[in-house]
């Protein structure tokens, strides 16, 4: 059953939309406040699809992140009070204070490493509100850090991309399945833990 090639093919058609910049903006910049997806996931086929504008893409992805970014920071610094009551009917104030003491310990890295990361960036843009990061360093470490990530991300796509896509195709479904058993995995140790 290849349910990945299928979704893999279809975001492969999408990355050759006429308004597929635009879209990508739009993810990017809800990725970093509130949206669960990653915007890796259009980058890269987009960047396959037309290396020769791979920059202008990671452009585009790091700053909507950017904006987005400033999105959660707002939510974070006025919204918090609102948003308590789901962090504590989700049992995530541990993990809340967890976030905090990163802050108080790291302050701008702790932003730099999210923003680079797989780690969900949007927690942090949050977080930097909530505990009144000041804004210039927070905007400078999000910047950097997420256009490390998006024009690293772009480089290899552009560099090495068309080269390995058959690859890529041909094992996005064990790849697919592999991040539900991982994912699966993590669910039991929590639920055992």
């Amino acid at each position: 059953m290849k349910i990945f090639t299928a979704l893999y093919d279809r975001v492969m058609g999408w990355s050759h939309h006429p308004k597929a910049p635009w879209y990508l903006g739009g993810m990017s910049f809800a990725e970093s406040s509130f949206f669960p997806i990653p915007p890796d996931v259009l980058l890269m086929p987009m960047c396959l699809a037309k290396p020769q504008q791979a920059f202008f893409f990671a452009w585009i992805t790091t700053l909507a992140s950017l904006a987005g970014g400033l999105l959660g920071y707002a939510i974070g610094y006025w919204m918090l009070e609102l948003v308590w009551p789901i962090i504590e009917s989700a049992n995530k104030v541990e993990h809340y204070r967890q976030v905090e003491g990163f802050f108080a310990e790291y302050g701008v890295w702790v932003v730099f490493v999210a923003g680079f990361s797989p780690i969900p960036y949007k927690l942090f843009t949050i977080a930097a509100g909530a505990t009144s990061m000041m804004l210039l360093p927070f905007l400078l470490a999000s910047l950097v850090g997420r256009g490390a990530r998006f024009f690293l991300v772009a480089t290899l796509m552009k560099f090495g991309g068309e080269r390995y896509e058959k690859n890529i195709r041909n094992s996005v479904d064990w790849i697919g399945y592999a991040l539900i058993v991982m994912v699966g995995i993590y669910i039991l140790y929590k639920q055992v833990a």
